[in-house]
Parts: C-alpha cells; sequence; structure tokens
C-alpha cells in the first residue's frame, strides 16, 4: 500500500500535487513526534535531585577544627538541590542555557529560598552588566574592521602550519590578559578566531575538531593567563584582602606575578598539547593561506577613521581599567559602568544600530551569566556554599599536607564551576588557613593554591565568562567542553602538586612551616 502522496505518484506516472509552504511532509511530522527519551531522563534527574533534597530531613551540622559550628537552614538544603539541577541541565543541554538560567531564578522565587526581588535582582549584577559590556567591545571589532585585520597579522606571523597557529592564538590570549580581564580578552579574541575559522574552511553552521580546539583552547588559556596578574581578573585582589586580614600578610603586585606567572604559562603549553590530542585538526596545514592572507590584508587598505575610533576608545578604557590597580582615585569608578560607557559611545557615534542590540548580542549568554550569579549568591547567602566547604575540607584535616592542599584546590575548582569564582575564595581560604594552621602548613601556599584552582573553571560555562562566550562559536557542546574539562582539570591538579613540591619553594614558598 502506498504510504505518501509520492508514493502514489510514482505508481500511477502522474506528479504528486504540491504542498502548501509550512505545511510538513511525513519525515518531517516522524522527527516532530519522536520522543527524546534522554532529555526526558536528564529533565528527570535534575527535578529529581531537587526534589530530593527539598523532602530530606535537616542534614549534619558542619563542624571546622576550632570547633565551631555551621548548620544548614531549609534554604540552604534547597539551594543545593536547585545547584544540582541547575548543573545537569547546564551539561546536558535539555533546554537552551539561558532558559535554564531563568529556571534559577523561577525556583527560587517559587520554593521560597530567596525572595523573587532578590533572586531575580542578580540578573543585572554588575558583573553580568561587565560581561555584556564586553561583548560589545567584541562587536565593535568585528564592525569596523578591526577583527579580520588582526586575524590576517596573526597568520601572517604563526604561518599555514595549524598546530602553530593554535599555539599563536593561546599566547596572544594569554599575553592580553596580563593587561586586560579574562572576559574582555574573550570578547576580543572570539570575533578574530570566527575569521580565522572561515579562513580554514569551516562554513557557517560546520563544526570541526580545528574549531572545537580554537575556542575551548582559548577560553582554557584565557583562565591561565588571567592567573599571572592582578590585572586578569578580580579575584587576585579579593584573596589578597582576606589573606592579609586572616594573616596580616601582604603580598605585592611583583610579588604575585613572580610566584603565579610560571604556572599560568605551563598550563597555557599543556592546554596546547591537550587540544592537539583530544581534537586533533583534520588538516596539518592550510594550504594556500598565506597568499590568501596578504592578498585579502592588501584588499582592505589602511586604517578607516572608524577602525581607528573604535581601537582607541578601547585602548583608553582598557588602560583606565588597568589604572584602577595603582591609582587611589580611580578605584571608585565601577569597572561595569566604565564598560557599559564604551557600548553608549558606540551607539551616540552609530558603531551600533539597534539591529545590533537586537540580533547581535547573544542574549542567550547574558541570561546564562545572570543564572551563575544568581545560583552563586544564593549558595553563599543561605550558608549551602560554606557547609559544603567546611564539610570537605574537614575530612582531610588529619591528612598529609600534599593531599590537603590538593583537596584545596579540587574544591575552590569545583565550587569556582559553580559560583563566582571570588566567592569560591572567599568561602573556602578562611576555612582552609584555620585547618593549614593545625597541620604546620604555609598560609602562603594556602591563598597560591585557591588562585590557581579559581582561574580553571574547566568544566562548565557558566564558571567564567570567556567559556561561555567561547560556546557562541557553535562549535562545541557544554558536553563536549564537559568532557574535554575533566583532563584539563586533572592536568591542573597534577602540575600545583608539581609546583607545591619543587618549584613554589624554590621561590620561597616552603610548603611546612619551620
Amino acid at each position: 500500500m502506498a504510504k505518501t502522496l509520492e508514493d502514489v505518484a510514482r505508481r500511477t506516472g502522474s506528479q504528486p500535487a504540491a504542498r502548501p509552504a509550512g505545511v510538513p511532509g511525513p519525515l518531517e511530522l516522524h522527527k516532530e513526534l519522536k520522543v527524546n527519551y534522554r532529555r526526558i531522563a536528564f529533565i528527570s534527574l535534575g527535578l529529581a535531585l531537587f526534589f530530593l533534597f527539598y523532602f530530606l530531613p535537616p542534614l549534619p551540622v558542619a563542624v571546622d577544627p576550632a570547633g565551631k559550628e555551621f548548620a544548614l537552614s531549609r534554604q540552604g538544603q534547597m539551594a543545593i538541590g536547585l545547584f544540582l539541577l541547575a548543573g545537569i541541565w547546564w551539561v546536558f543541554e535539555v533546554i537552551p542555557i539561558g532558559a535554564t538560567a531563568l529556571a534559577i531564578g523561577i525556583f527560587q522565587a517559587l520554593f521560597g529560598i530567596r525572595p523573587a526581588d532578590v533572586a531575580f535582582r542578580d540578573f543585572m549584577d554588575p558583573s553580568v552588566l561587565f560581561i555584556l559590556g564586553s561583548l560589545m567591545v567584541g562587536l565593535a571589532f568585528t564592525k569596523a574592521g578591526l577583527t579580520k585585520r588582526l586575524a590576517f597579522k596573526m597568520l601572517q606571523i604563526t604561518g599555514e602550519n595549524t598546530k602553530m597557529i593554535l599555539l599563536g592564538v593561546f599566547v596572544v590570549t594569554v599575553t592580553l590578559t596580563l593587561f586586560m580581564a579574562h572576559t574582555a580578552v574573550a570578547a576580543t579574541m572570539f570575533p578574530i578566531l570566527m575569521a580565522i575559522l572561515g579562513l580554514y574552511g569551516t562554513r557557517e553552521g560546520e563544526t570541526s575538531r580545528f574549531g572545537k580546539a580554537l575556542f575551548i583552547g582559548m577560553a582554557f588559556t584565557a583562565g591561565a593567563g588571567s592567573a599571572i596578574t592582578l590585572l586578569g581578573a578580580a579575584r587576585g585582589i579579593v584573596a589578597l584582602g582576606f589573606y592579609k586580614e586572616i594573616t596580616g600578610q601582604e603580598i605585592s603586585f611583583a610579588r604575585y606575578t613572580e610566584v603565579m606567572a610560571l604556572y599560568g604559562i605551563a598550563m597555557m603549553f599543556l592546554i596546547w598539547l591537550l587540544m592537539l590530542i583530544w581534537f586533533r585538526p583534520e588538516k596539518d596545514r592550510i594550504a594556500g593561506l598565506k597568499e590568501k592572507v596578504k592578498e585579502l590584508s592588501a584588499g582592505m587598505g589602511p586604517l578607516s577613521k572608524q577602525e581607528i575610533f573604535v581601537g582607541v576608545a578601547v585602548a583608553v578604557v582598557v588602560a583606565l581599567l588597568a589604572m584602577q590597580n595603582f591609582i587611589p582615585a580611580l578605584k571608585g569608578l565601577n569597572k561595569s559602568a566604565i564598560m557599559l560607557t564604551l557600548g553608549l559611545l558606540f551607539f551616540l557615534t552609530r558603531v551600533f544600530t539597534v539591529e545590533d542590540l537586537e540580533k547581535r548580542i547573544p542574549w542567550n549568554i547574558v541570561l546564562l551569566f545572570g543564572g551563575a550569579m544568581s545560583i552563586g549568591f544564593c549558595l553563599w547567602q543561605t550558608g549551602a556554599a560554606q557547609w559544603l566547604a567546611v564539610h570537605w575540607l574537614g575530612m582531610f584535616k588529619d591528612a598529609p599536607w600534599l593531599i590537603f592542599v590538593l583537596a584545596i584546590f579540587f574544591l575552590v575548582m569545583v565550587m569556582t564551576n559553580f559560583i563566582m569564582n571570588v566567592a569560591a575564595i572567599a568561602i573556602t581560604l578562611p576555612v582552609a588557613l584555620i585547618i593549614a594552621g593545625y597541620l604546620g602548613v604555609n598560609p602562603e601556599l594556602i591563598l597560591w593554591t585557591s588562585l590557581a584552582a579559581a582561574a580553571l573553571p574547566f568544566c562548565l560555562l557558566v564558571g567564567a565568562a570567556p567559556n561561555a562566550i567561547a560556546y557562541e562559536s557553535k562549535q562545541f557542546t557544554a558536553g563536549e567542553f564537559f568532557v574535554a574539562g575533566i583532563p584539563a582539570s586533572i592536568i591542573a591538579l597534577a602540575l600545583l602538586a608539581v609546583f607545591a613540591l619543587t618549584i613554589w619553594p624554590l621561590l620561597g614558598v616552603p610548603a611546612l612551616l619551620k
């Protein structure tokens, strides 16, 4: 029996009637009606974990080595359940990542974890708006034409070898993080990498192993580079403040870079090797690239007035943000306001149009970070994060010093995948320093360990802005990012052990107090 109009047409020799526009055929209907059991399973798993913590009786009190008790409130218990739900939905992308972010605010409001006005206010936190401003910088580079010009210049240096192109991208990324916040660096690098991907031959809508290595590697190295100086991220300033308050010892800018530089650079090279193995590029060389780049570069002509304007405006803002660390009079200026002023300037000068605001800003990513801030503050304000930290580190109070140090690194690295790295350090560092005193571990080693881990959220897109910005390339899924982050995290942990045992003692950071 004929099953479709096409079957009837073939048997009778007649032409089938044209299907009206917008009316799906049998194959399309079958695809639409097909049940995605994997998606349903992970949606259900996330909900099951949330309701497990919702219905569980009160969990045991956490006690630190000084005897201080940390009780987990009802709201804190539900916050842990929401934390697990969000993690599963984000990793397996059961709904768009921005929609999962909205679910975080919705669950808090509906189940009384935090008041609705508090939970949703975090979606417009200054940190989220800083990311929005950073994305506008990347968009301005693209519209002005600076993106292609910078990409061509980089490729003229790296040549046609794909391995060297990847290394060149990672070196430039790390170099920029020495002077700029890693969020702004990722936003700047993103359009450049898209241009490079186009020259590689990956068409729009297609993915490639080279594309995965390019964007995931950029996100990873932006984190590694941001650990080297105090300019790469706010976490360093906050950690040094906590450290001084608890120990009375002050760490200078130069000392910070002296200790962290080798670790960040070593991580960059190890990430490069991991990307070459994990996502081996389809091509060893991009044949004819040098000539093509030279031809395209020549076709662009001299710098346009718009390119000069955008370049100078961005340079002034980057310099202003950098000088805030050294000039007290500038410290009162809000970083987010500075970045958004740059975006406003581009609208006033018609670099941007309303179409850019509506269609070219990745609002899915902005929502993602709104949700990340909301769950982070939720875990912090309900006491759930501190309860988890005390429970985890308390298990290692009698362990050898190296195991204890690695346990701190692991905890901070896991926490910073879900909450702000500043919050992860603020929660973990005080507890870790108390336990370190009982074990005779050098508190300075605890500081560097926490800072290294907080820079490397390699598993979840919400862990750092560069991760989410890289995701916008559509070269990889959240699951692929998570899987690639596992060996990267293991490498970071192993490298930390090597530095704690060998390199840092040579730089005046012994493991144990005399």
